[in-house]
């Protein structure tokens, strides 16, 4: 059975929306012991079965915003790069993203930043794809990571430590939980919603993302495990985010 996706909640006056334009997943195989060392209490590594053996993910996740706004001021909208560093988690159980920390390329990152306590911080970001070329290609610049990739010549059969096509859609493009660390120390968690992803599968020709060598969990030198990249898709934004309660 293929992937079918999750419900769209009903949009709220105080939700966001937007549209996320040349849009990649570059995910990277780690040690899980090496993420666990990063994550809080109660969150525990989704470990996949790899064919030499087991192991977790990690992703930067980059992609142009496109008519980004709350709901309630529709008519003040943003344009801009944006860059998100997540790992594939479960927490108490429930599944989803441990976010490491999300780059901006706009002065509304203040907002995330100072009023919601979010890991968020301002940075010189382009993106560029050409979706129509042979192959199709997709590069990233920011002060913090960088990548260029070009499209397979066709799709893998299978995506080592997956059973099937919607085990990896589900995992790796589809999390609609993320949990974060606070400025204030304690856990905070939002969720978002989005149509199920049709990407095209990409490889590197060049990457790097000292964030995750920072913590690490990849050498400079390591290559991504995959990339599963889109020309545009729509996303809601649960906002505002809240404090994480694990029973809640």
């Amino acid at each position: 059975m293929s992937f079918v996706g999750t419900p769209r909640p009903r949009p709220r006056w105080h939700h966001a929306h937007t549209d996320l334009e040349d849009f990649a997943i570059v995910s990277y195989r780690v040690d899980a012991d090496a993420l666990a060392r990063h994550l809080p209490k109660g969150f525990t590594p989704m470990e996949a079965p790899f064919g030499d053996g087991p192991g977790a993910l990690v992703s930067a996740v980059a992609f142009r915003d496109r008519d980004f706004h709350f709901r309630f001021l529709p008519q003040v909208s943003i344009d801009c790069g944006q860059i998100n560093y997540r790992a594939y988690v479960t927490a108490y159980g429930k599944a989803g993203v441990w976010f490491f920390g999300t780059r901006l390329d706009h002065p509304v990152v203040a907002i995330p930043q100072h009023l919601w306590g979010m890991p968020w911080r301002r940075d010189h970001i382009r993106i560029e794809a050409d979706w129509l070329g042979t192959p199709a290609r997709w590069r990233l610049e920011s002060a913090d990571g960088r990548c260029e990739a070009v499209e397979l010549p066709q799709a893998p059969g299978l995506l080592d430590g997956f059973t099937d096509d919607s085990d990896w859609l589900e995992q790796l493009t589809h999390p609609t939980r993320g949990w974060y660390r606070r400025r204030d120390g304690r856990v905070g968690a939002y969720s978002i919603w989005h149509p199920v992803m049709r990407p095209r599968h990409l490889e590197a020709t060049f990457a790097r993302f000292p964030l995750f060598e920072r913590l690490g969990l990849i050498t400079p030198d390591t290559p991504p495990h995959s990339i599963l990249a889109q020309a545009r898709i729509p996303f809601d934004i649960h906002t505002p985010p809240h404090h994480f309660h694990p029973n809640g």
